[in-house]
């Protein structure tokens, strides 16, 4: 998988503030790259480690929780499932706006969903939100410096199909809209509504983070056919692009959870990582997707009569 080219054409680059941003969240000094030249890479011998062994509590907890309740062949095969929908996109973009409705984004996410029902129904997401802090810039800082000191993330992404600056690109926004992360709770801070929802009825907050981003993607396939007269081919490199990090983030809680069932080729700190840190690029890409794809307005859509540039 990791030789086949999935490149998205609408990454955004790293510019100089988001660098001296991801920067100073992850503490690192001295001898960085300039945003034009950064990646992550550069900053693997700049990050310390004071962050693992609170991280590796949290994933031995969770360890605990799991012991013997997952099923190995259908996460394995769930992980393979989302490396050949990553590798579909180019063909998706190529094929451009659909002449009739169809199911090709639905398909995309048919071997996320079973990974996601069998999670629900073990309890990951049950334990992972009784465990994981919710994403306090703290949590947010020591789960980007675990992703960037290990590496294990990366080469996962890099396995998926991220380039080097595909890869850079996502952490990097994750950290630094940390503000935006803050805004998906736990299901107990949730505040009470009498009027609309019970919050006893709201799914854990990683259970949100995944299965937000997979209904997202399911819904493209009407999004792009029934509003293709407001969309531009601009807006759909960006909204693919957005697949692809809800893709990234689905994939590494799923390759953890694939992990938990019995390879344990990640220590508890990673675990807890890739955990926290799928989650949160889930959470990045459906929040972009609606905004790029979704929620546009009348200065943004495409001209009447003109061209789809």
């Amino acid at each position: 998988m990791g030789n086949t080219d999935t490149r998205i054409a609408d990454v955004p680059d790293v510019d100089e503030r988001d660098r001296r941003n991801f920067l100073k969240v992850l503490g690192a000094t001295g001898g960085v790259a300039a945003a034009s030249e950064f990646s992550l890479s550069d900053l693997r011998g700049t990050v310390g480690g004071e962050s693992a062994a609170e991280l590796a509590t949290i994933g031995e907890a969770i360890r605990a929780d799991l012991a013997g309740g997952l099923d190995a062949d259908l996460l394995s095969s769930a992980v393979a499932g989302v490396e050949s929908a990553v590798a579909e996109l180019p063909a998706l973009r190529a094929a451009g706006f659909p002449d009739e409705r169809g199911t090709a984004y639905q398909e995309l996410t048919d071997p996320a969903w079973e990974a996601y029902h069998h999670l629900a129904e073990v309890g990951l997401f049950a334990s992972a939100e009784r465990h994981l802090p919710e994403f306090t810039p703290e949590h947010v800082r020591a789960t980007a410096t675990e992703l960037v000191r290990t590496e294990f993330a990366t080469a996962a992404l890099s396995d998926l199909g991220f380039d080097e600056r595909e890869r850079t690109a996502v952490v990097v926004d994750a950290v630094t809209e940390n503000h935006r992360l803050a805004h998906w709770v736990s299901t107990a801070s949730l505040p009470a509504d009498p009027e609309g929802y019970d919050p006893a009825d709201v799914a854990p907050l990683h259970q949100r983070a995944l299965g937000g981003g997979l209904l997202w993607i399911d819904e493209l396939d009407q999004q792009l056919w029934q509003r293709e007269v407001l969309l531009t081919e601009a807006m759909l490199d960006r909204g693919l692009w957005d697949v692809k990090r809800i893709l990234g983030g689905t994939y590494l809680v799923v390759d953890a959870a694939r992990d938990l069932a019995g390879a344990e080729e990640l220590s508890d700190s990673q675990l807890t990582a890739a955990l926290a840190g799928g989650s949160a690029l889930a959470i990045r890409g459906q929040e972009a997707l609606e905004t790029d794809l979704f929620r546009i307005s009348d200065a943004e859509r495409a001209p009447m009569g003109g061209e789809r540039a």
